[in-house]
């Protein structure tokens, strides 16, 4: 019995998708709710499981492909496994030495039909991993592995003339979560008046509270006190205080948002992600860190939903975790302001007159001219960082 394997139904923001990743190849066996393969849309990843046990019979998307909500991409057969109907690996279980049809030493030990094969394309078989019983190569490993080979051989292309051959590049198509990245970035740059301001924050005040009260913070809560919490903490003070950093344009009208849906980015492997804490300015301190936690959580393991990426009015990019100084963070349209962080360094500063080491991170705070001017845009982060300065601020809403 055949079963159909459709691709998931989209969210109504997406159109398509295109195949990224077969993780269970054609002829292999599957448990039902495994994971077979993975699609990438313009927003997130998702994933196709297997509704049965059985074996994919079929695999009518390849990689790379475009594929419709709820479009045929495979058929599995029920009940079937590798062990069932691999008729090669029964017939090498029952070879005997004197049916061996070969004069390749390396193809000996396994089933006619396989010991061909090998010859016919000159395969170590030593370089096969086998799937079949006690590891046995089977005809669709052959086949996977000429598929890969000859993959891989469409990748490569010689730069420039050489003769030992070993100046080669990769050529791979863009992800489409990348492809749309790009556009939106390069959208950014050519439809705003971005401009950034740079200020400079002493973070040595969060580092004591951390210190004193990190210990109850977790023992209360279960999650660790972090420094992200208090920037989307003084983010929103911030924006009720200038609500036009708030605002977003939308063709010759300002949209002024009575909320503060604060999007935090997040760097995956595919890909950076902005999932929105909605109702920000509603929440406590501890209900901001586990969102921020669980958040980070799910973009790793690929599980954000369309829904938690959507919207948001004031962005926050944490580039301090990779090391970076100091950097220009892109606005996230059609947001007016996005706020940067950066590494906190020990720096000599001049404190009541002496020089002191203080634990410094750099402020940046991109905003789209258009809407924000600079005084605006300079008292905005200025008030952010008086906060962070002075955390009792935040509690006094200051």
């Amino acid at each position: 019995m055949t079963t159909e394997i459709k691709s998931p139904t989209y969210p109504e923001s997406v159109s398509d998708g295109t195949i990224s990743n077969w993780v269970k190849k054609e002829g292999e066996s599957v448990k039902q709710d495994e994971l077979i393969a993975e699609i990438e849309t313009d927003k997130i990843v998702l994933e196709v499981l297997s509704p049965i046990d059985g074996k994919i019979s079929k695999i009518i998307k390849n990689e790379g492909e475009v594929v419709l909500s709820g479009e045929l991409i495979a058929e599995v057969n029920k009940g079937e496994t590798n062990e069932d109907i691999d008729n090669d690996a029964l017939e090498d279980s029952k070879e005997i030495e004197t049916n061996v049809i070969s004069d390749n030493p390396k193809s000996m030990g396994h089933g006619p039909a396989i010991r061909r094969m090998l010859d016919e394309h000159e395969i170590d078989p030593a370089e096969i991993i086998g799937t079949g019983k006690d590891g046995r190569i089977t005809k669709t490993d052959v086949k996977n592995y000429l598929n890969q080979s000859k993959s891989n051989n469409s990748k490569k292309t010689n730069d420039l003339p050489s003769q030992d051959n070993l100046r080669e590049v990769e050529r791979v198509p863009m992800s489409r979560m990348r492809s749309t990245i790009a556009r939106r970035l390069l959208s950014v740059s050519q439809e705003t008046a971005m401009l950034t301001t740079f200020n400079e924050v002493d973070m040595q005040p969060i580092k004591n509270l951390r210190n004193e009260y990190g210990e109850d913070f977790l023992s209360n809560h279960g999650i660790k006190l972090g420094f992200m919490g208090f920037f989307v903490a003084a983010s929103i003070v911030a924006l009720k205080k200038y609500p036009i950093a708030n605002a977003s344009i939308d063709g010759d009208d300002v949209v002024y948002h009575g909320f503060q849906d604060i999007s935090v980015a997040v760097s995956t492997d595919k890909g950076l992600v902005v999932p929105v804490i909605r109702d920000a300015d509603m929440m406590t301190l501890p209900e901001i860190e586990k969102r921020i936690l669980e958040f980070s959580s799910k973009a790793q393991d690929g599980k954000l939903s369309i829904e938690e990426m959507q919207g948001g009015t004031f962005t926050i990019s944490n580039g301090g975790v990779f090391g970076s100084l100091l950097s220009t963070p892109i606005l996230n349209a059609p947001q007016t302001a996005i706020l940067g962080m950066h590494k906190i360094q020990d720096r000599p500063i001049v404190v009541d007159g002496k020089i002191e080491i203080r634990p410094m991170m750099y402020l940046a705070l991109s905003y789209d001219h258009r809407l924000l001017d600079g005084k605006d845009a300079v008292s905005f982060l200025i008030s952010i960082k008086e906060q962070l300065e002075k955390p009792e601020r935040l509690l006094l809403n200051l």
